[in-house]
């Protein structure tokens, strides 16, 4: 095979050229990534060329956007930065979004906010749209909506044959049903086509009390009985989080262990809704309130600096309470070793509805995250027994949150879902070039 030859002039850099580190930066610090070659692509006809010389030379090759949800640690791979692929094109009538590879969900808010639309994003507006979407994506909206990867209408890929191809649930249904669930296994995504529903505003926002203060298994336990009534309306997760005392931090979260209720909600009845939860006691923070949907991301307000950490996830059947009320005692300010932070995110709803993907779980009532700031090996160290108590009512775990866990693969998918992608994996890229993931090859 020939390497094409194209106008698009790929930017490719290799260890010890000027510009080869800065091309590598991304959001996770923790992993060092030294690639044989970077490509920058700024066109699908790029990463056509990457792809075709990875392949002439039997070469793994990976893909990074915004690398934030990098598996590890990796040497000698072609690696394709895309963030140079930024472009966003909104469709208000048909109510969809083009995205290229490399884009931020930001850019989407922002580009749809105008017509009254929103996309399916998640917490983290400087997240990459299309690595999100491949994953699954759990938005903001998810119980009312779904997963991200439920409305994807097309994908513009370029598998391990170095061909471009438009696939769509109607032209070609295995190949999209494995790309939308599976990362990048299966090639890389140059754009995709996505849904957007008609949301302008919705309540939102979060209940802080202090874990000092009000017995954090008490608002676990409040909170775990207070979703059983919520409509699908509603999405919403717990977080424990052991601040430092850093003058950068607002005044009311240094040096304090914040347990939070975050809500996103569409209807009108909001403040109704959440009235149970505001008598467990006093607060730290209060910032539930009607609000535009672009500002959707100060429900959560996760760090936007890039630094290290190390985590993993648990879709649970079922909560026992006791059991991760241990967990958060495990991880707590009191319990040592690195920051923590505990998630615990309300499923059910339009999640657990089919659809035409490699998405598994849907019956999951609860996503447990854990996420520890530091390096991989002190991170799985305090957070490997934390799931291992978990076991009972562990279904498996979300590919989305799995950071920098790359060499673990066991219970990203059900042992059926896990078949079929890997003798799809076995068509469409037998020599397994697209392995610099969580592989299913």
């Amino acid at each position: 095979m020939n390497i094409v030859e194209n106008t698009s002039d790929p930017l490719v850099l290799h260890p010890g050229e000027p510009g080869y580190d800065e091309e590598l930066a991304g959001f996770q610090t923790g992993f060092t990534r030294r690639p044989a070659v970077v490509f920058g692509a700024a066109s699908a006809d790029d990463v056509i060329t990457a792809v075709r010389y990875a392949a002439d030379r039997e070469l793994p090759i990976g893909v990074q956007a915004t690398g934030h949800g990098l598996p590890g640690a990796s040497e000698g791979e072609v690696l394709v930065t895309t963030r140079r692929m930024d472009g966003v094109s909104v469709d208000p009538e048909a109510r969809t979004v083009r995205v290229e590879a490399g884009v931020r969900w930001k850019q989407v808010v922002e580009a749809a906010a105008p017509y009254g639309l929103a996309p399916l994003n998640g917490s983290a507006p400087g997240v990459g749209a299309v690595g999100y979407t491949l994953s699954g994506g759990l938005p903001l909206l998810a119980r009312e909506f779904g997963y991200a990867a439920d409305h994807v209408r097309s994908l513009d890929v370029v598998t391990a044959d170095g061909r471009p191809r438009h696939v769509t649930r109607e032209t070609d249904p295995d190949l999209y049903w494995a790309l939308l669930g599976a990362g990048h296994n299966f090639g890389i995504v140059t754009g995709l086509e996505i849904d957007l529903v008609p949301v302008r505003t919705l309540y939102g926002g979060s209940l802080a009390f202090d874990g000092r203060e009000v017995d954090p298994a008490a608002v676990l336990r409040a909170y775990e009985e207070w979703t059983r009534s919520v409509p699908d309306t509603l999405t919403s997760s717990l977080a424990a989080v052991p601040y430092p005392d850093l003058p950068a931090l607002p005044p009311h979260l240094r040096g304090r262990y914040a347990v939070s209720v975050r809500v996103a909600h569409t209807g009108a009845d909001g403040e109704e809704l959440v009235a149970p939860l505001r008598e467990l006691g006093p607060t730290l923070a209060d910032s539930l309130r009607e609000l535009p949907y672009a500002e959707s991301h100060s429900i959560h307000s996760d760090p936007d600096f890039p630094h290290a950490y190390y985590g993993d996830s648990a879709v649970l059947s079922e909560v026992d309470v006791d059991r991760v009320a241990e967990v958060l005692a495990r991880t707590g300010p009191d319990a040592g070793g690195p920051m923590c932070v505990v998630q615990l995110n309300h499923l059910g709803g339009a999640l657990a509805r089919p659809a035409p993907n490699s998405v598994p779980y849907r019956e999951g009532r609860f996503l447990v995250r854990l996420l520890a700031v530091g390096d991989r090996e002190t991170g799985r160290a305090l957070l490997d027994p934390a799931f291992a108590s978990l076991a009972d009512t562990t279904l498996g775990r979300a590919l989305n949150f799995a950071f920098g866990a790359g060499d673990r693969t066991e219970g990203l998918y059900d042992p059926e879902t896990r078949k079929r992608l890997a003798g799809l994996k076995a068509i469409h890229d037998p020599a397994n070039l697209f392995r610099d993931n969580y592989n299913v090859g």
